[in-house]
């Protein structure tokens, strides 16, 4: 069975850096991509926020100098995802998707997470043209403009106060007639001015088209199945995100959304050896700058725990 002494599994920002460290440290890590080769950020248009990058950065272009960097320094990157993995003893075992085993002396998880979607056939064809999971990322593009958000948790009324200060007008679409935000999060989007809540409501449509990208939605009311149209040029989903952990089989500790319990400052997991980085393990931020920051730290763990 091939053997290493560092096993990435995911390749976004978090895996990368983790990647380039471990390189650096001769650790000759292998990295597993998964089915998203470069993670979210590949299908993202624009990435202005990422330090180092003044004029903007296409998100495939920017994990693509990640990944060359990490090769550079020695990192063995490979197609395909890790389909299981076994954490009960060192070394850990792991076969990939092709069939390939592996064992690892160390194993770091940055598998990210993935956004619920509403499942309608416009918000996939106009995501990056307008639809978005993430209003800190892509806010900025609608300065000035009309947007929605969809949801009434906490996550939504966060991200609608967070447009307010950005957007012309933010609807907030919420299916009940009622917020399920905390009180303290359902007073700043109540009493904002610049926000109107769409009681009752739920998105039949996304208009728009791949040149002028997003231009309105048509909602429903649930109660009175009256159609309501409005005008926008943003629609930002908010209804949550899901971690990539089922294929750990419950091997690692959890919180109660499913993202891997880290024993802060570190990355180090319920399981030693085993280490975890970026949106996998990160309900509050999910950032890019975050991720990578995190996978730094995650191989300096790892480092540090073979060298102990």
């Amino acid at each position: 069975m091939e053997h290493t002494r560092c096993l990435i599994i995911g390749s976004g920002p978090a895996g990368y850096t983790a990647a380039i460290y471990t390189g650096r440290a001769d650790l000759h890590p292998v990295l597993y991509e998964g089915m998203q080769p470069g993670g979210q950020l590949t299908i993202t248009t624009e990435i202005e926020n990422f330090p180092g990058y003044p004029e903007g950065i296409g998100g495939t272009e920017m994990m693509s100098d990640l990944r060359k960097q990490a090769l550079r320094f020695g990192a063995d990157i490979r197609t395909g995802a890790i389909a299981e993995i076994d954490l009960s003893s060192r070394p850990f075992k792991a076969k990939a998707d092709n069939g390939n085993a592996i064992e690892a002396e160390t194993v770091i998880i940055a598998t990210g997470a993935s956004a619920r979607w509403l499942g309608l056939e416009s918000e996939k064809r106009l995501y990056g043209q307008g639809v978005s999971a993430c209003a800190t990322c892509d806010g900025y593009f609608y300065k000035n403009l009309d947007v929605a958000v969809v949801g009434g948790g906490d996550t939504a009324c966060e991200e609608a106060c967070y447009l307010a200060t950005l957007c012309n007008k933010v609807y907030q679409i919420v299916r009940r007639d009622e917020l399920r935000a905390s009180k303290a999060m359902q007073h700043k989007v109540l009493e904002n001015p610049k926000i109107e809540v769409l009681w009752n409501s739920v998105t039949q449509e996304i208009c728009g088209n791949d040149l002028d990208g997003v231009t309105g939605a048509d909602l429903k009311n649930v109660k009175t199945g009256e159609m309501k149209h409005i005008d926008i040029a943003g629609f930002f989903v908010a209804i949550g995100h899901k971690p990539n952990t089922d294929f750990l089989n419950g091997q690692l500790e959890l919180d109660a959304e499913g993202y891997i319990h880290v024993q802060d400052p570190s990355c180090a997991t319920s399981v030693p050896g085993v280490f975890a980085a970026g949106d996998v393990c990160d309900p509050r931020y999910r950032q890019a700058v975050v991720a990578a920051g995190r996978g730094c730290v995650a191989a300096i763990d790892v480092e540090r725990f073979l060298h102990q």
